[in-house]
């Protein structure tokens, strides 16, 4: 069994055009605790796919009709963020590692082991969780920062790089009581304990903020 099992709505998505693979990796990802979807061809994963799919793909390099890679190029033009990890045989290695550049995760050259496999797709939705929750995260601090006040914005911008509350005073003709009044709500309004966390959440969707 995998040590970190998929969260309830990952679901790994198996697209290769050999039935018997696709029978053998549903069989032993379903016996290892995981929820597994297959496909004949990048033709059938595409019309389901959706950009808020949760989980990863594991896809077959060579394919009749699009290909592995032509169907991971698509995938990354629809914004669909799902980690892929390639199935190769030994000619398709340039390929896979062609992959990689582009974004892949990893690939696994055919026959490949259990474990081997088990330890990438445990990697694969690790790393969608991250995504997940980093998305998360950007959604809401942008939220609540269109919910600042002209004022609180103007505050937060001077926080962010590193203005003290009498400079912060100074630059806005205001007095260090009132920055200090905007300081507290800044904090409350975007949900930050501490002055590093508030520069953390800023940063990861308005990455330039340190550079104002």
């Amino acid at each position: 069994m995998s040590e970190l099992p998929a969260a309830p709505d990952q679901t790994i998505h198996v697209v290769d055009d050999d039935e018997a693979l696709r029978d053998s990796m549903t069989w032993m990802l379903e016996g290892n605790g995981y929820h597994v979807a297959a496909y004949d061809s990048a033709e059938a994963f595409l019309a389901v796919c959706r950009p808020d799919m949760a989980g990863c793909v594991v896809l077959d390099v060579r394919m009749p009709g699009m290909s592995g890679l032509e169907l991971f190029e698509e995938l990354g033009r629809r914004r669909c963020s799902l980690p892929v990890v390639f199935i190769t045989g030994h000619g398709d290695v340039p390929m896979a590692v062609s992959a990689l550049k582009k974004g892949a995760v990893d690939f696994i050259e055919k026959p490949f082991s259990e474990r081997d496999m088990l330890r990438l797709i445990e990697q694969c939705l690790q790393l969608e969780r991250e995504n997940r929750d980093k998305r998360r995260l950007e959604a809401d601090t942008a939220r609540r920062l269109e919910h600042l006040t002209q004022r609180e914005r103007e505050v937060l911008d001077l926080i962010i790089v590193g203005k003290l509350n009498k400079q912060i005073a100074d630059v806005l003709g205001i007095s260090i009581k009132t920055v200090e009044v905007h300081r507290a709500r800044v904090m409350e309004k975007m949900g930050a304990n501490s002055l590093a966390e508030l520069v953390q959440h800023v940063v990861t969707v308005e990455p330039g903020a340190l550079l104002r």
